[in-house]
């Protein structure tokens, strides 16, 4: 339906805001069904620029699945980083990375921390307070590694930060140890 519904607009003229809805909602069925390669050939076909960053960014505003989320963010950094303003870039790279980052966790763990995925310091703070330890590891390897030269409001150093500031909590006791006497 929604490939007749595209012919049906190369024949007739489609107002301008019917055509987005038209390819977000093809889009966002696409990433749902994980066709992300019939996902990127449907933004590869539409010629006016304009139209595919709407269609891209109104996408990822419906908060998609993980998957979606990542491609749509991945996709718009790649293809409209100079027409994003700073703020909005920002926030669709921490996106980019805040997803990338989830998916290093155990799949069945991925939906508690979903909602976490636009704000990736906030996520690593939620597994530190929740003692996952093995995934802390992971993910701060993680964000080394696609932290390096980009600038997104996050550096290094915020995340050795927070990782200092749960080490010195874990070392702190709230009482005094007494001696045994025998």
């Amino acid at each position: 339906d929604y490939e007749l519904c595209e012919e049906w607009g190369h024949l007739y003229p489609v107002p301008r805001e019917d055509l987005i809805n038209l390819h977000r909602e093809h889009l966002l069925h696409l990433l749902e069904m994980g066709d992300m390669e019939k996902a990127l050939q449907l933004l590869q076909r539409i010629e006016d620029p304009g139209v595919c960053l709407a269609i891209s960014e109104q996408s990822l505003d419906q908060h998609p699945n993980l998957a979606a989320s990542h491609f749509l963010a991945d996709y718009l950094t790649a293809h409209f980083y100079a027409s994003l303003t700073t703020a909005r870039r920002n926030e669709i790279q921490a996106l980019y990375i805040g997803s990338k980052v989830l998916l290093t966790l155990p799949e069945v763990s991925r939906v508690n921390y979903f909602h976490l995925s636009s704000r990736p310091l906030l996520m690593l703070e939620q597994l530190l307070m929740n003692m996952k330890v093995d995934w802390v590891a992971v993910a701060v390897q993680t964000l080394h590694q696609l932290l390096a030269g980009q600038e997104i409001g996050i550096t290094v150093e915020d995340i050795d930060s927070l990782l200092s500031k749960y080490a010195e909590k874990a070392l702190n006791f709230p009482f005094t140890l007494k001696e045994k006497r025998s």
